[in-house]
């Protein structure tokens, strides 16, 4: 119980059963507190801390109204893993009972559709063998496993703060605002940039390393006789860049050269984004002039 209990918190994902936790698949209670550890070791120490502010405010009546309220980083935390985990379970639900017509009762698949949900926030846990799971489900998966947890938190990913800025970025393009709103206040344009430049980045490290293990794992062989195995290796990929932990089962078949690429990515994941946006900050350089622009064709 303990060695799980501090697994979850931090997202490690590690289990001392060898189908982790698929024999309580349709228990609620041990559901429920993987869930609940998993979440809370993923929206930050500063979000905990943010809460536990505002609870002990709530106790106090010296309190000051002004500060009886989660600031705007912490509710666009909140918000935004809310929306992703009830989104994505809403999904895998359709997908796997609805679509499959599987044959297990309504609690054990609405369990097991929220605790893959919110096990792709770089938890690591199952409740159901993933290589069982359907294309369209893995798929979502790896969306999920993309995004991650939070900043400042166990789990890793590009984090929910920079998917929230790049969505709000879109609607505000299409609504041709000058301003990218979330919430009640508005993310500045250093912001933006930082958030688009690590999406590029974390692209461009995945399609990079997909390409090296496709090298390593299929070499010459003809696409007849590696049916599926593209699909394996990106899920495999993501992942490993957004240390979750989650596979296929492709890990084991792996060759030396392709556990060395899953390696660098576990380590550039969890590393990699904090260091490109400081590198950010020393390579940026303004400069002292503006040069003329025109219309570009696009699209």
């Amino acid at each position: 119980a303990l060695f799980h209990s501090v697994s979850a918190f931090c997202n490690a994902g590690f289990s001392l059963y060898g189908d982790s936790l698929s024999r309580w698949a349709g228990n609620p209670a041990v559901n429920l507190v993987f869930m609940g550890l998993i979440i809370l070791g993923g929206i930050g120490f500063f979000v905990m801390v943010d809460a536990g502010r505002l609870i002990a405010a709530r106790f106090n009546p010296k309190t000051p109204n002004n500060t009886r309220r989660l600031t705007w980083y912490s509710v666009v935390v909140l918000q935004t893993s809310a929306m992703l985990i009830l989104v994505g379970a809403i999904l895998l639900f359709i997908v796997e009972s609805m679509m499959r017509q599987a044959d297990i009762s309504l609690t054990s698949a609405v369990l097991t559709s929220l605790f893959q949900s919110v096990t792709c926030r770089t938890a690591g846990f199952n409740t159901v063998a993933i290589a069982d799971l359907t294309n369209v489900t893995l798929l979502i998966m790896m969306g999920l496993m993309f995004i991650g947890a939070s900043p400042g938190s166990c789990g890793g990913g590009i984090k929910v703060t920079t998917f929230r800025v790049l969505l709000a970025f879109v609607t505000t393009e299409l609504r041709d605002r000058e301003q990218v709103v979330i919430g009640r206040m508005a993310a500045d344009r250093e912001t933006v940039r930082r958030a688009l430049a690590l999406f590029a980045f974390s692209t461009i490290i995945i399609t990079t390393a997909v390409l090296l293990l496709c090298i390593t794992e299929t070499g010459a062989l003809p696409h007849g006789e590696t049916r599926g195995r593209f699909l394996e290796i990106t899920f495999e990929v993501i992942s490993a860049y957004g240390t979750v932990g989650l596979s296929t089962g492709l890990t084991p078949a792996l060759s030396p050269a392709g556990k060395y690429i899953i390696i660098a990515l576990m380590f550039i994941g969890r590393l990699g984004p904090l260091l490109f946006i400081g590198a950010l900050h020393t390579l940026q350089q303004r400069e002292p002039f503006s040069r003329p622009e025109a219309d570009l064709l696009i699209g």
